[in-house]
């Protein structure tokens, strides 16, 4: 019979249809402002004392909240709205100040969404910066530091080649920004030392001390210090980036700002004490030798590990920015946690130098974070916070070295969350530069609060003009075109709500663009109709000749725009992507629904009946 759908295909349609609506459904249960409170170090849960210190800060400022929780390793503190959420925060903070362990107090989103969705993996979408708020953080990166490191080891080469050459120094000081400073006994040994280095450091200026002051002064150029500087801001900046990526968050904005300095906004974070305690820990490596029982003070350097101090040499063998891959897992021996570590070539190569001639010696693995600190004090009768960068350094590991090692070994000796945590920050990549979080703010729900309601007028506003011009314009037909276009907005926000997309403004302009494009199909399939109906075919003829051969059509005007949308996704940045995401959801969503759905309906109404005359 003639316009009537198999029994799949119906059952099809209203399958896909019932599963959008279950996992839209979601975003109708709007998330609770929320403060989240966990332990710095990963692992740890936080304790009941904690909570009741937090709630009793609260109460005392006579801040109202409801729902507070325990939930896994975390503390959630639900509050009525966005302005005593902040509030919350501050006052939260200053109370867990003075407690002996050390807390990261964030703010959240509280899901609300049912148990049997939650069940289901049915998740609302997460609103962009410019909608619901999010992270902003402004990290400074040290790129002092970097210029003292590569003196230093320049002084390490250096020696190095003076040795080889046979040439006697006194010192070699690298203590001076940019400097390095190499004494000799006499006017000869400076001669030759300068002519030796003079040939191979072409990218220093090179002075010497007067007569009887016998000394090579080697000092970096000021593009040469640019060009170091750029290099670990670049390097930091692709570093973050691929930091953010391993937290899942969609559409960040991780970009440069000045000479030492990266924005990274986190927009619809739904842990931002996660967040907070991978991006603000900043984290390197350092592989040195146990020190030998009889080496010299000035060689040496001691570190705390597992309680006692272990004295490592000064020398460092590699460090981090060798690392390639890290991977945690458990020993199939033992199963105790450990880190599976990859370097890169060059680093393999040193790492093997360095170890083959030392078998039977301790290799200590030196974990170097840059944390900052809270301090308090009274300014003109009002508490100040004041935060401070400091740097801390232990040994996670001093284990013999049964052979020599290369590219490919392991680092025992850890907790499970420590495995997991320093895995997860050197599988991101090693950071050519310390680096602290110089600035924190979490954007508010009331900036973005105008934005919601203006997005969402102006989709109301299209999809009603676009339902009258159709109902209007097409009556019967318009009606089945009205409900297909309700359906693929339902599926478009199942869609994007179960791949975890974030909704920003150009994203809602992408839903309103989608709206209009649902129906065009519709009316190049109704226009076909119209004129077949004119040439004299009957109305069954005209509906399936207008179905079919409109087909080709839709999917060309379709298929161009997803290349569109595709180029714009492969390009774009932040907001771009976001409008192209939802562009090229809402395309696939539309020629299914104007194509299967509509044609389902007229089918219903019309399908396998004596029809002389259509509603269009």
């Amino acid at each position: 019979m003639l316009n009537t759908y198999p029994l799949w295909k119906n059952l099809l349609v209203v399958f896909a249809i019932v599963l959008g609506l279950v996992y839209a459904l979601p975003n109708i249960y709007q998330p609770d402002y929320a403060v989240q409170i966990s332990v710095e170090t990963s692992g740890e849960t936080v304790t009941d004392r904690a909570m009741k210190v937090a709630t009793d800060a609260l109460d005392a400022a006579d801040l109202k909240y409801y729902g507070a929780e325990l939930k896994g390793q975390n503390i959630l503190i639900r509050l009525p709205d966005d302005d005593t959420q902040l509030k919350a925060k501050t006052v939260i903070q200053r109370s867990l100040h003075d407690l002996k362990q050390r807390y990261v107090v964030a703010l959240n989103a509280a899901p609300t969404t049912p148990e049997w969705l939650n069940d289901l993996r049915a998740a609302p979408m997460k609103y962009g910066l410019d909608l619901r708020g999010g992270v902003h953080f402004l990290m400074e990166v040290d790129t002092n530091s970097v210029v003292t490191d590569r003196i230093s080891s320049l002084g390490t080469d250096v020696k190095r080649k003076l040795r080889e050459a046979k040439i006697r120094y006194k010192d070699v000081d690298g203590s001076s920004r940019g400097v390095l400073k190499i004494s000799f006994e006499d006017d000869e040994a400076r001669s030759e030392a300068r002519s030796l280095l003079e040939s191979q450091y072409r990218e220093f200026i090179f002075s010497a001390g007067e007569e009887g002051l016998p000394f090579i002064s080697l000092k970096i150029t000021e593009d040469t210090i640019r060009s170091i500087e750029d290099f670990a801001v670049s390097q930091n900046l692709q570093t973050i980036r691929n930091r953010v990526n391993e937290l899942g968050v969609s559409e960040p904005l991780v970009q440069r700002l000045g000479r030492n300095r990266i924005v990274v906004d986190l927009p619809g974070v739904q842990d931002t004490a996660e967040a907070k305690r991978i991006l603000g820990k900043v984290a390197t490596l350092e592989f040195r030798f146990d020190a030998q029982p009889d080496a010299p003070r000035s060689t040496t350097i001691d570190y705390d590990y597992e309680g006692r101090t272990a004295s490592l040499e000064r020398n460092v063998i590699i460090k981090g920015d060798r690392v390639v891959d890290a991977k945690a897992s458990f020993d199939p021996e033992t199963g105790l946690p450990q880190v599976n570590i990859t370097l890169d070539s060059e680093g393999g190569n040193m790492m093997h130098r360095a170890t083959r001639h030392n078998i039977g010696r301790r290799l200590g693995v030196v974990f170097i974070e840059t944390k900052t600190r809270d301090s308090y004090s009274m300014v003109d009768g009002v508490e100040v916070r004041k935060t401070t960068p400091y740097v801390e350094r232990r040994v996670i590991s001093l284990a013999t070295v049964q052979a020599a090692l290369g590219v490919q070994f392991r680092i025992t000796g850890l907790q499970a969350g420590e495995a997991r945590e320093l895995s997860l920050l050197l599988r991101a990549g090693a950071l050519a530069a310390d680096m602290f979080i110089a600035e924190e703010r979490t954007v508010g729900a009331s900036l973005g609060k105008e934005n919601i309601e203006l997005g969402a007028i102006s989709v109301a506003v299209g999809l009603s003009l676009v339902l009258l011009f159709m109902l209007v314009y097409y009556r019967v037909f318009g009606i089945a075109a009205n409900v297909a276009l309700l359906a693929n907005l339902v599926l478009l926000v199942a869609i994007m709500s179960s791949l975890g997309a974030t909704l920003t403004l150009p994203g809602i302009a992408g839903i309103v663009l989608t709206v209009g494009m649902a129906v065009d199909a519709n009316v190049l399939i109704f226009s076909r109709i119209r004129e077949e109906l004119a040439n004299g075919m009957s109305p069954q003829a005209a509906i399936n000749a207008g179905f079919e051969r409109a087909f080709v059509t839709i999917f060309d005007a379709n298929i161009t725009t997803l290349i569109v949308a595709l180029i714009l996704y492969a390009i774009g940045t932040g907001p771009v992507k976001g409008f192209a995401i939802t562009l090229s959801i809402g395309i696939v969503t539309s020629m299914f629904t104007a194509i299967m759905c509509t044609r389902a309906i007229i089918n219903v109404i019309y399908g396998g009946r004596n029809v002389k005359s259509l509603a269009i």
